[in-house]
């Protein structure tokens, strides 16, 4: 049996990634506040932002592994919020680094024991993993974390058959995007001057390049930036 455990698959990258595992006949779990649309998906209520609700599911989490020959676990679910130096709260940085980092550290250390040889660890970036904007601090700082956690999960696991990697998306079509920049036609424009090929990433590119992460052990410990080709100015 072949099982694909993510978070946040109710929509965009998430929801894209779900589908196309189901496509190849895995089985696929979701673990969000809200459920994935898609029937086939076995669904598991957490917030991930609280570390509790998390623990929560621990029993849930190992039926769901047990008897696997493989295991996928892709860290998708991620907090965007609009902050900056000056701007931001304690509790607003807390929450970021919780849902973007400690989350996937908890749902490791749940699922590892369980995990077989050729399973894996996927963390979803962004092109903010290795550079910054103004007014999203929380996340860049959240985003370039998650890159030093697959760099340790990949020497933390040397020598188990469990391979990792991050990719960074850059401008994807989603409603997250959206909602960061007001639904803005002329914002979506000018990020769309910004990248060679002079358009926005659809979820689906983006859950083709997870896709082929999840299951390619050769590009264990790599970052792999899915942009398009963004425009260096």
């Amino acid at each position: 049996m072949k099982k694909l455990i993510i978070t946040g698959a109710s929509r965009g990258i998430g929801l894209a990634v779900a589908r196309n595992f189901l496509n190849q006949g895995y089985q696929v779990v979701n673990l969000s506040r809200s459920p994935c649309p898609l029937e086939s998906v076995r669904q598991i209520h957490v917030d991930l932002s609280d570390p509790v609700s998390i623990a929560s599911i621990g029993d849930e989490l190992s039926d769901e592994a047990q008897n696997c020959q493989q295991l996928l676990l892709v860290h998708n679910a991620g907090l965007l919020q609009k902050d900056s130096l000056t701007t931001v709260s304690g509790a607003a940085l807390r929450r970021s680094l919780e849902v973007n980092l400690v989350a996937p550290v908890a749902l490791n250390q749940l699922l590892l024991p369980l995990m077989p040889p050729s399973s894996s660890i996927i963390y979803v970036g962004s092109t903010l993993s290795e550079k910054a904007v103004a007014n999203s601090l929380s996340y860049v700082v959240a985003k370039h974390g998650l890159i030093g956690l697959m760099r340790s999960t990949c020497q933390d696991l040397a020598g188990t058959g469990i391979h990792t990697a991050c990719v960074c998306p850059g401008f994807t079509d989603t409603e997250m995007l959206r909602t960061h920049i007001g639904n803005d036609q002329n914002v979506i424009s000018a990020i769309a001057a910004g990248v060679t090929f002079g358009r926005l990433i659809t979820p689906e590119e983006i859950a083709d390049t997870i896709g082929f992460c999840a299951t390619s052990p050769v590009l264990n410990g790599a970052v792999i930036h899915a942009n398009l080709g963004q425009i260096e100015r």
